[in-house]
């Protein structure tokens, strides 16, 4: 049994991946801002009461959080692809870049490894699907020039400082928990309150949609056997357009979607498809639940939170 840093802990992945470690018999030292990006509460419900280190990765001191760890799982940060443009930009710029390099710099003083989100949105629109890691990164948002940023950082404290870093390119993850601007918790939540769903685009943007679950553990294999400056897609292995996953959450929650449709928003990408034989080769993993199965218990979780309302 060891001692874990779990940063972005009350967050979506970060709660689930909390949640495997505890379970596993791990002590797990929970870290969150639960800054106002979404609702705060929905961030504290996540956490069930647990205890949460609430602060921001800015000012902690994190030589004393690292004490006595056995690695650090990075997955704070400030989400989201279109609100990156414009003046909020600075808050990218602080909690992804800035932050992230306090985590490397801590980490590497106290000679612990650090597995940290990274995303898809590096690749921007692709040259290549499936795409893999090799491929050539061009970001079309400045979220994903951030996430990239800290992939540079990575490899620059691994040069110079001796970190053992490895990063994850998530690929559109989704379960319950899911953030509330997500296409899928907003997309169910319409079903399920009997709203009209904002569809961005024509509904042909495809993605390669991951469970929540399958992420963790991929998230757990990285810390255990990833390669020190690697970075590994953690990608489902189905895809699916806009258009598809709405028949299938109609088909699930058996009721018909209203749509309200809206130009393509900034930053999107037109598609994403994860290579994943290198996760697959060396951590052993692959993504194994079908979206239909992960879309249900989406929609169970989404249907139970409002009808609690």
């Amino acid at each position: 049994m060891a001692r874990f840093v779990v940063t972005g802990a009350a967050g979506f992945i970060g709660s689930h991946l909390r949640d495997a470690l505890e379970a596993s018999g791990h002590d797990v030292v929970a870290v969150d801002s639960c800054n106002d990006y979404y609702d705060p509460a929905r961030k504290r419900e996540n956490v069930a009461g647990r205890h949460l280190v609430e602060t921001d990765l800015l000012d902690l001191d994190l030589d004393a959080l690292l004490a006595g760890a056995e690695g650090v799982y990075h997955l704070a940060g400030q989400p989201g692809v279109r609100a990156s443009f414009g003046p909020d930009f600075e808050l990218y710029v602080r909690r992804n870049v800035l932050a992230t390099a306090r985590v490397f710099e801590a980490a590497a003083r106290a000679g612990r490894r650090v597995v940290y989100a990274s995303s898809s949105s590096v690749y921007g629109d692709a040259a290549a699907y499936p795409t893999p890691e090799t491929a050539a990164p061009r970001p079309i948002s400045p979220y994903g020039v951030t996430k990239l940023a800290c992939e540079h950082l990575a490899y620059a404290h691994g040069c110079t400082l001796g970190l053992e870093a490895v990063g994850l390119r998530y690929f559109t993850v989704y379960g319950p928990r899911q953030r509330p601007d997500m296409a899928f918790t907003r997309m169910l939540e319409a079903l399920a309150v009997g709203e009209a769903f904002s569809l961005f685009g024509d509904g042909s943007a495809s993605r390669s949609f991951t469970y929540v679950t399958d992420a963790v553990a991929a998230t757990i294999a990285a810390m255990e056997r990833g390669g020190a400056g690697e970075v590994y897609n953690v990608g489902g292995g189905e895809e699916a357009s806009m258009t598809e996953a709405i028949a299938l959450a109609e088909r699930v929650a058996e009721r018909e979607l209203t749509l309200s449709w809206h130009g393509v928003a900034a930053g999107d990408a037109r598609r994403t498809k994860a290579d994943g034989a290198k996760a697959e080769r060396d951590l052993g993993w692959h993504a194994s639940t079908p979206l239909a199965e992960g879309m249900g218990a989406q929609w169970e979780w989404a249907a139970a939170r409002v009808a609690a309302r």
